[in-house]
């Protein structure tokens, strides 16, 4: 859901019909973010601990009993910040990740849920107080109230570490409509990342064993080609080739089943045959969907001088940066 760009009225008179929403007390925006279930208990009238962890804010409990934390949203990314990218590198990345985190979490907040998000990989990566650095707070401060926006409202931010050179259409990996500012960049900021090129080795028996949930029929595995390639250069579709026949699939679905820790990313520059012909050699680079900014590339154009707006302009491009104050 995007929200305009003067979104609090709005937010706090659809939260309105719970007068004990800890939100519309609050004298910034604050959020919800579903911890789950454990141990909770107040220490303050402004923190909190869960499972042995300090968070800032407080929190209730749901209808299922898990533990949901009411946060101003400023003091949620000090965490956020940090966690999404590591607190050494240079200010204007740091600044670049806390205005995309904070327009990620007002474009997707939706008061009509009995939460905003959760605090992983899934949405943002949120460890409360542990999960704070100076540098991180420093940035979001520098930064506060500052949100990425595309025709007066919301844009709807992506991130990921590391494009291998070019970033993702959105329409292309999640089948969305298009959209201006998501449609992909050539990025050459990017070469120091560990992840900008690497290589990975996968037998046909491995193969064949991740993905028979989805094709009891497969068989034996005999080779494995790029069947089609999106406008990023990415696999769009991958040829398995079985003692059965031929068998496309897609590459989102291949990623999954072979897992996301063995394949960084769908940007393959090659796959060839092992010599004892037990496997393939996969080629790529980049690490995570490749969507929107490019994080080890941000490090890049900061080391290089460029600021924050000029680091979004960049991946974002045809948006602009707003301050809801």
């Amino acid at each position: 859901m995007a929200l305009a760009l003067t979104p609090w009225l709005g937010v706090r008179a659809a939260r309105a019909q719970n007068e004990f929403d800890p939100a519309i007390t609050s004298s910034r925006q604050a959020l919800r973010v579903l911890l789950g279930e454990g141990d909770a208990t107040a220490v303050s009238a402004d923190s909190f601990t869960f499972e042995g962890r300090l968070y800032r804010g407080n929190f209730q409990r749901d209808a299922t009993g898990s533990v949901v934390n009411f946060v101003d949203l400023e003091q949620y990314l000090y965490s956020v910040v940090s966690r999404e990218m590591p607190a050494s590198w240079p200010s204007f990345a740091l600044q670049a990740q806390s205005i995309c985190a904070r327009t990620y979490v007002l474009e997707r907040s939706d008061p009509r849920r009995g939460y905003d998000l959760v605090p992983s990989e899934l949405d943002q990566v949120y460890e409360g107080i542990s999960g704070e650095t100076p540098a991180g707070t420093a940035a979001v401060g520098s930064t506060s109230g500052e949100v990425i926006s595309f025709e007066s409202v919301f844009a709807q931010v992506a991130y990921s570490s590391c494009c291998g050179g070019h970033t993702e259409s959105s329409a292309d990996l999640w089948g969305n409509a298009a959209l201006p500012y998501l449609s992909g960049v050539t990025c050459g900021w990017c070469t120091e990342s560990p992840s900008y090129r690497w290589q990975r080795s996968l037998s046909f028996e491995t193969l064949a064993q991740r993905l028979a949930s989805g094709q009891p029929e497969l068989g034996t595995v005999l080779d494995l080609r790029i069947d089609a390639r999106d406008s990023s250069g990415r696999a769009r579709t991958l040829e398995l080739v079985t003692g059965g026949g031929s068998l496309s699939v897609a590459g989102s679905a291949f990623r999954r089943a072979v897992g996301s820790r063995v394949l960084p990313s769908l940007l393959l520059t090659g796959i060839t045959r092992l010599p004892d012909g037990s496997g393939v050699l996969i080629e790529g680079g980049g690490l995570g969907h490749g969507v929107g900014l490019c994080q080890w590339g941000a490090r890049g154009m900061a080391r290089a001088g460029r600021l924050a707006s000029q680091i979004l302009a960049f991946y974002l491009p045809r948006t602009d940066i707003r301050n809801l104050s």
